[in-house]
């Protein structure tokens, strides 16, 4: 009795020593996204780009709206016959206008959304390609720990590797 409990005990240790060796053979690291995702050159080039389109948006819109404002007060002064008869025309421009703001705003949201979804995936391809060629087995994003070290930050390894492809 005593050799089966010496033994299980002699197995059960060997086996904690294996998963203890296992475990300590993982390597942790963590990335902070915001600061990678900020720090990558496609998305400076990406903001301009999105900032010239809205420039260019608020231009037009500025345009329609003066436009439409033109057209209102001078319908404001026309008798009531002529308004009667030129109120289609100003609630078809108001439309118009009201359509034209609704599609650029979702297009922009659209397009947005998409060049954000392509720097999340290149970010996550750079995470996966150092992780591998270093070894390390888990990246964490440094948002949901409550504690780390510097020394596991790869966030400068990922952001060289990123600005490296453009």
């Amino acid at each position: 009795m005593k050799k089966l409990v010496l033994v299980l005990a002699a197995a059960l240790l060997g086996m904690f020593m294996v998963t203890g060796s296992v475990y300590a053979q993982d390597k942790l690291a963590y990335v902070d996204l915001s600061r990678a995702f900020s720090e990558y050159n496609k998305t400076k080039d990406y903001d301009k780009k999105l900032t010239d389109k809205e420039n260019s948006y608020v231009s037009e819109r500025d345009k329609k709206v003066g436009e439409f404002n033109t057209l209102r007060d001078k319908f404001a002064l026309l008798s009531d016959k002529d308004k009667e008869a030129k109120k289609g025309e100003l609630e078809s421009k108001a439309k118009a206008l009201k359509d034209f703001v609704t599609q650029r705003e979702e297009d922009l949201r659209k397009e947005q959304e998409e060049k954000m979804k392509e720097i999340l995936q290149d970010i996550q391809d750079a995470v996966k390609s150092y992780s591998e060629k270093s070894g390390i087995t888990f990246v964490f994003n440094d948002r949901v720990l409550v504690y780390q070290t510097k020394s596991m930050d790869i966030t400068d390894n990922i952001i060289a590797i990123l600005n490296k492809k453009r």
